[in-house]
């Protein structure tokens, strides 16, 4: 049976892995998933004032899967307030359904 969750997603520069993970793990969620990525988006300028390559490792993505959209939604504004005003990225969150996932479920089952 499928489990109800919100997918956080955050996409940033690469040099904000550790801090973003930081927060991520503090916020109580039980894990993520994190991926290099890259792209162009309406910004266009790295963090060094360099407009940005358009490779695929200049920045990093995390999937973080929440029992609820609060989760969600404090996760998100401790990055974008810690972040966002100096590094590039962006954030959003969609629906989604856990089918498997032993240790997303909990004790309680899905």
């Amino acid at each position: 049976m499928a489990k109800p969750a919100k997918k956080l997603v955050i996409i940033t520069e690469k040099l904000l892995l550790k801090q973003v993970a930081k927060i991520i793990d503090a916020s109580g969620a039980s894990g993520y998933t994190v991926v290099e990525t890259g792209g162009k988006g309406s910004r266009n300028m790295r963090s060094s004032g360099q407009p940005s390559v358009s490779d695929t490792t200049s920045n990093i993505k995390f999937e973080v899967l929440t029992d609820t959209y609060d989760m969600a939604v404090a996760i998100s504004d401790q990055v974008a307030a810690q972040f966002f005003t100096d590094y590039a990225g962006i954030i959003y969150i969609c629906d989604a359904e856990v089918l498997y996932a032993h240790s997303f479920c909990g004790p309680e089952g899905c």
